[in-house]
């Protein structure tokens, strides 16, 4: 594994405590006399993971300590959000479970539009933070484990007797659960001994066991079995479920071969399989030519993939005839349109699917090699055709500002090709997924899409470049996030090796804009005086520019030319009268949702 960023400790204390609560004195530190509950804890994160993402506070001053002084990275950020948003993409971007710690009170509830997200996405993820004494709640303590559970996320509240285990299934169950837990020490605890000898925590760590995934018998197989053989032109539609599941990319990949099909994923899970026929991602974000093909399909085979209404395309991305077969390791992931399903881990469903095929010559005993052997895939856009549609040659709109749809094709030959996309959302979310290849399905990071929040991108770039610090991390934002999460620019600026900033700035909330001023609300808490984002970057330690024109983009080509170190922020003024195809769409569909996204 990479190693972690250099960490940058936070010198100070986050909440000042209350004059009239006394602060437990400092102890001896003496592993000899007794190990303290924060130093067990501290002991089970250093066996589960290699970085703490957190802002200290009275309730976890002692915990990260206890790290610190001993050399643990912890990587600072600058609001508590932050910290949970960075663990989640951390996890996205590695498939490790990330590890976040804040205190207690304002420290706990700052995190909860970013726990939100975690638990609707199914972020293995372990949230660390203070709590009320056992004593009961001072008058400034609020219901923590009531609100968590609110969220859907379980607390484990640690005691003095065998914290250390306590934590350990805490980590356990964010593991095999795929969903964020909250670890609460309170905070009469933070010096009392635990209860047992300190050279049990000297002990080796052993690993938990990971059980294998059950294989699902031939009967379960049998419908799935008996519908893909009959298949004249079968697709695949993989997602996350595939990318998390060990042997489950390669299994994709012998069956696509054997039965001639086409693959398409989900937005999170490109490039999963490296298959031919590789049609990209189905869904609201999907090239329209592509999903042409798509519809073509008489059998669908959907593994780990969310079919919520924008992957379905409202409805529209099969053809009404098509017979659609599901595999999801969740029961009530079943959707309406699913004829077969299989409740099983993706990768065990699909290594039996592949072994009925094979041995089997190409196209699953077909000499032609199947439906995608005849089947031609469109070619991927260049700039010319979008300059034809209307851009002219310095990447300009009808009203003399940037397009969008030029800059992200610019961006895509631009940025070095070892990246991290980090996608905050917005109008602007369709762009990149359209225009900008990835090098593999972890290097796309689609960050508040499951509880339709904006203001996580920068704290969640931090995320990925300690997971990634190889490759250059670059966060895609509007002006609405990027304003709501600037506190966390200096964090990102700070942590990574190498970053890129690309704001999509339309001085709007674009989505609003063009759901809601289209049918004739006012506009004007829509809108949004432009800022400066490079300026912002360069008085925090980043290179920048505000582009004006492609030619503007050169500044960003010589910043990767001379090694692509250090952060480069690209403000990019983008027309507001260039609507997102997605976007369009949902509209012409007359569909609610601001940011329909799909989770998997």
């Amino acid at each position: 594994m990479t190693a972690a960023p250099a960490p940058t400790v936070s010198p100070t204390v986050e909440m000042a405590e209350p004059a009239d609560v006394p602060v437990p004195p400092t102890g001896s530190g003496d592993p000899a006399v007794r190990a303290t509950v924060p130093q067990a804890v501290a002991r089970v994160i250093r066996e589960n993971t290699e970085v703490l993402f957190g802002l200290m506070g009275n309730g976890n001053a002692h915990l990260i300590s206890e790290l610190t002084s001993t050399g643990f990275p912890l990587v600072t950020v600058r609001h508590e959000a932050g910290a949970v948003a960075a663990a989640d993409a951390y996890h996205r971007a590695s498939g490790r479970v990330g590890v976040a710690t804040v205190t207690y009170g304002a420290g706990f509830t700052n995190t909860l539009t970013a726990l939100s997200e975690a638990a609707l996405a199914r972020i293995p993820l372990v949230l660390i933070v203070g709590d009320a004494p056992t004593t009961g709640p001072r008058y400034f303590d609020v219901d923590q484990a009531g609100m968590a559970a609110a969220a859907g996320v379980e607390t484990v509240r640690l005691g003095a007797d065998d914290p250390a285990a306590q934590a350990r299934r805490a980590f356990a169950d964010a593991a095999s659960g795929r969903r964020p837990v909250v670890v609460a020490i309170p905070y009469d605890l933070v010096e009392v001994p635990v209860q047992q000898p300190a050279a049990a925590l000297d002990l080796p760590a052993v690993p938990a066991a990971t059980a294998e995934p059950e294989a699902p018998s031939a009967e379960e197989l049998s419908a799935l079995l008996a519908a893909l053989r009959g298949a004249e032109r079968p697709l695949l539609v993989a997602g996350r479920g595939v990318v998390d599941s060990p042997g489950a990319p390669a299994a994709l990949r012998r069956l696509a071969d054997s039965l001639g099909a086409f693959v398409a994923t989900s937005v999170m899970a490109r490039n999963v399989a490296g298959a031919e026929g590789d049609l990209g991602i189905a869904g609201g974000f999907a090239r329209t030519e592509r999903v042409e093909i798509m519809r073509q399909a008489d059998v669908v085979l959907v593994v780990g993939a969310g079919m919520n209404p924008f992957q379905m395309r409202y409805g529209t991305l099969f053809s009404a005839e098509a017979t659609v077969l599901q595999v999801d390791h969740r029961a009530e992931a079943r959707h309406e349109r699913t004829e077969h399903f299989l409740v099983s881990d993706a990768g065990a469903a699909l290594s039996a699917l592949a072994a009925a095929f094979q041995p089997a010559p190409a196209g699953n005993g077909r000499p032609d090699g199947g439906w995608r052997a005849h089947q031609p895939i469109p070619a991927a856009p260049t700039l010319d055709p979008v300059r034809a549609d209307g851009t002219a040659e310095e990447g300009l709109a009808a009203d003399g500002r940037l397009d969008p749809r030029a800059m992200a094709l610019a961006l895509d030959g631009i940025l070095p090709p070892e990246r991290t996309f980090v996608q905050d959302g917005g109008h602007f979310i369709g762009w990149v997924p359209l225009m900008c290849s990835v090098p593999d399905p972890r290097s796309h990071l689609f960050v508040g899409t499951a509880f339709q929040s904006i203001g996580l991108g920068f704290p969640s770039a931090v995320g990925a470049a300690a997971a990634r610090p190889d490759r250059t991390t670059v966060l895609v934002t509007g002006d609405g996030g990027g304003l709501m999460a600037l506190a966390d620019l200096e964090s990102f600026v700070r942590q990574a090796r190498s970053g890129v900033v690309v704001v999509f700035n339309d001085a709007a909330y674009g989505a609003e804009l063009h759901q809601y001023a289209v049918r004739g609300l006012d506009d004007e808490a829509m809108l949004i005086e432009e800022v400066d984002f490079a300026a912002l970057g360069r008085a925090m330690g980043a290179q920048g520019t505000k582009a004006r024109s492609l030619a503007d983009l050169d500044a960003l080509t010589d910043w990767v030319a001379r090694g692509a170190e250090g952060v480069f922020v690209l403000d990019l003024p983008i027309s507001r009268h260039v609507v997102a195809e997605y976007m369009a769409e949902s509209m012409a569909g007359a569909q609610p949702a601001p940011r329909p996204l799909s989770v998997d």
